[in-house]
């Protein structure tokens, strides 16, 4: 059985932006948040924290911020992806070597690759590190798909221990749980699929969701995975709402202005992203009063 970097919930956390660059403070904040609300994990430099519009000086103040503000208390996992091997693997040793417990890969994109092609680039990051690696599969973002069978090559490498599956597809969930076995924790990457996936044997989320509602979130997993299902799926039904707002443009515009709204100074997203529209904002508004 593989290591397992985290059970439940993990926040894939947003970046704060000010005139200046990165908001360290107001960052320290939410991590502080997340971690009294109870949150297993904090996932810094993903999608949702805007790594492709950081400078490589920010992503190490985020991720410095974050391994000595959390200090230890859950186990901090870098975003260190990239389409180009050489970079994804020197991201990788900078992350491990700040003290991160663990890495989230994500697919390469625009150049994309083959299946052979997968392996061999996850291969190479795995035998450059010695901390454990989850796999990120997002297709609609980066146009590969991490097939089942592929899944199956790359755990048997031993420090690839999980997979963030927001293919959205799952059925092919259910293939790779089956074909993986505990050689593969499975987490969800999709905020309104968590419990379907913890049907099939995944271990928990690593959620947009739980930037605004960690505490419900943790609960919701840990629900499940301590035998009450009809709790579990009431929060995630009840949640729905809220999850649709939150991707009703692309991530990671709608969170932001949900943390405005809540208190928070997170400013705009980087474009070529850009703030939420009005109509959006305004029913982010009224289901977060």
């Amino acid at each position: 059985m593989k290591k397992i970097l985290f059970k439940g919930c993990g926040t894939a956390i947003a970046t704060p932006f000010n005139e200046s660059g990165v908001n360290i403070e107001e960052f320290r904040k939410l991590v502080k948040f997340q971690v009294e609300n109870h949150v297993d994990s904090i996932i810094v430099c993903g999608t949702t924290g805007e790594s492709s519009a950081m400078t490589e000086e920010e992503k190490m103040k985020i991720i410095r911020c974050a391994i000595e503000t959390v200090d230890k208390k859950v186990p901090i996992i870098v975003g260190t992806g990239s389409n180009n091997t050489k970079q994804a693997i020197e991201n990788s040793k900078l992350a491990q070597s700040l003290g991160a417990d663990g890495l989230l890969v994500v697919t390469p994109y625009y150049n994309k690759t083959t299946q052979s092609g997968l392996i061999a680039h996850y291969k190479a990051i795995a035998e450059s590190v010695s901390i454990p690696i989850i796999l990120y599969n997002v297709p609609s973002r980066t146009g590969v798909n991490i097939l089942p069978k592929t899944c199956f090559e790359l755990s048997k490498l031993p420090n690839i221990v999980a997979i963030k599956e927001a293919s959205g597809n799952i059925s092919q969930v259910a293939e790779i749980a089956n074909l993986c076995g505990d050689n593969l924790n499975i987490y969800s990457g999709n905020d309104d699929q968590i419990i379907p996936i913890l049907s099939l044997g995944g271990i928990g989320v690593i959620s947009v969701l739980s930037n605004i509602k960690p505490q419900l979130t943790h609960d919701m997993v840990h629900y499940f995975l301590n035998g009450n299902i009809q709790k579990a799926r009431q929060l995630q039904l009840e949640s729905l709402p809220l999850i649709k707002l939150l991707f009703s443009e692309v991530n990671p515009i709608p969170v932001k202005a949900a943390l405005n709204i809540i208190g928070y100074n997170f400013g705009n997203p980087r474009l070529p992203l850009t703030p939420i529209s009005n109509k959006n904002f305004e029913l982010l508004k009224k289901i977060l009063s």
